[in-house]
């Protein structure tokens, strides 16, 4: 059997081995609970008309958008995460290889992704919701840079960080279309989420895997990806106004980050239940905790901040795509 580059650090060539048991039992299990669905099925296409260029249709104007500025700002930065798909690609198949079942993964997480770029340019072309030729020209710039993963040479810090991104996007998807006002793009982002939510749930069991059997160096990487995480959109052109809306908003932000998407996860992991930890381990654990507790009394004070000036509900700082 392949595997990954000779360049790999011993330990890590050791993981890949010891956990693709694991990953062939949770592909197997993610094959048999993944739904078939097809993005043209989703798009609005009878709202749809030609643009301007060589078809001489209509050119868009921003009055022709129906969907609110943070809403759009959120399906734009959705959209160019999911356009640097090559390179996740290209990064996952480096460090996994391309065959057995590490390979057999990546090749089918690539293509269920690969739908969601497809479907979300489909709709806001047809709804005419944002200026196509700029968001092409965000496109451009944005794959041109390309994405190099957060934990080079650690296979155990990589699942943690999927682990949590998955969580993420399943979560900014399904608030986004909360608050779309289009019945068409929360059904829509529905769609997209249920399949963030099955990758989700194939890195956090395959991350529980490794805790069992690298307590100590899984803590490690949990605590360091919790601590610095950031979405892999981050390089993504008009972040911080996009990522500056997305929190007022509630979509995405620091309050959103720690109940909807890291506590359900350390809470299915038990992480503050382990008893199979060294001081090291354990010394992991307590940055963790510390760290939470932090962010918990930052939200909490924004909260009172805002409440005695009367102002809307709070919305912690933003979280960087």
């Amino acid at each position: 059997m392949k595997r990954p580059a000779d360049d790999l650090p011993q330990d890590d060539v050791s993981v890949l081995r010891e956990l693709e048991p694991t990953v062939a039992a949770n592909l197997d299990r993610h094959v048999s609970m993944a739904q078939e669905w097809f993005p043209h099925q989703y798009v609005p296409w009878s709202r749809g008309d030609d643009f301007d260029g060589p078809l001489r249709g209509r050119p868009w104007t921003s009055e022709q958008s129906e969907l609110p500025a943070h809403v759009r700002s959120a399906l734009v930065l959705s959209l160019l995460t999911e356009d640097n798909l090559p390179s996740y690609h290209t990064e996952l198949i480096t460090e996994l290889g391309r065959e057995g079942a590490w390979g057999a993964w990546a090749h089918r997480w690539t293509a269920e992704e690969d739908r969601h770029s497809t479907v979300l340019r489909d709709y806001l072309h047809v709804t005419r919701a944002v200026d196509p030729v700029a968001l092409e020209r965000q496109r451009m710039q944005h794959m041109s840079i390309g994405y190099t993963r957060e934990y080079p040479g650690s296979v155990i810090h990589g699942i943690a960080y999927v682990m949590v991104q998955e969580q993420a996007t399943r979560v900014a998807h399904r608030n986004t279309g909360r608050i779309s006002g289009d019945p068409v793009c929360e059904r829509l982002l529905a769609r997209i989420a249920a399949d963030e939510n099955l990758h989700m749930v194939f890195y956090r069991d395959l991350l529980a895997a490794a805790f069992d059997r690298y307590p100590d160096r899984t803590m490690h990487a949990l605590n360091d990806v919790v601590r610095a995480f950031r979405m892999p959109g981050h390089g993504a052109p008009g972040l911080r106004s996009a990522a500056r809306s997305i929190a007022v908003s509630g979509i995405l932000d620091r309050n959103v980050l720690l109940v909807e998407i890291l506590q359900p996860l350390l809470r299915s992991l038990r992480v503050f239940e382990r008893t199979d930890l060294t001081d090291q381990g354990e010394a992991g654990r307590e940055r963790l905790e510390q760290h939470l507790e932090k962010q918990r009394v930052m939200i909490e004070r924004s909260a009172h901040w805002r409440a005695e000036r009367g102002a809307k509900p709070a919305r912690a700082a933003a979280v960087e795509a």
